[in-house]
């Protein structure tokens, strides 16, 4: 839940968010570092995906009952559009950053193996 406030994930007081998108690089309130923090294009996939299921049915829906010209979904379909996805991708964006304090998200690293002349190296695959 802190991270849906844009709370930090260690304290749960001090603000996540420095602007609409951009991260503080540290808690205010416990100095955590939040360079840990990269959910990079995830918050904006989860929030445009979220969004545009009903942004297109809601274009589709207009279409198909008034055959309405371009103009009418420039007003209606296009904001409707932005603000279904711009209005959850700071509180998607401190979930994602929250999960990977809790969790102990790390970037994904190759496993350093032994090489075969040293007898004990396995392979992990065939």
């Amino acid at each position: 839940m802190t991270g849906l406030r844009g709370r930090c994930p260690r304290c749960g007081r001090g603000r996540l968010f420095q602007s609409f998108p951009q991260l503080r690089p540290r808690c205010e309130v416990c100095g955590l570092d939040h360079a840990f923090a990269d959910p990079a294009d995830g918050p904006a996939f989860l929030a445009i995906s979220i969004g545009g299921v009903p942004s297109t049915a809601l274009g589709i829906w207009i279409e198909a009952e008034f055959e309405a010209p371009l103009w009418v979904h420039l007003f209606t379909t296009l904001p409707f559009l932005l603000l279904s996805s711009l209005l959850p991708l700071r509180p998607v964006k401190g979930w994602l950053i929250a999960n990977q304090y809790v969790y102990h998200a790390e970037e994904g690293r190759l496993a350093a193996t032994k090489s075969p002349a040293a007898g004990s190296a396995k392979r992990s695959w065939p």
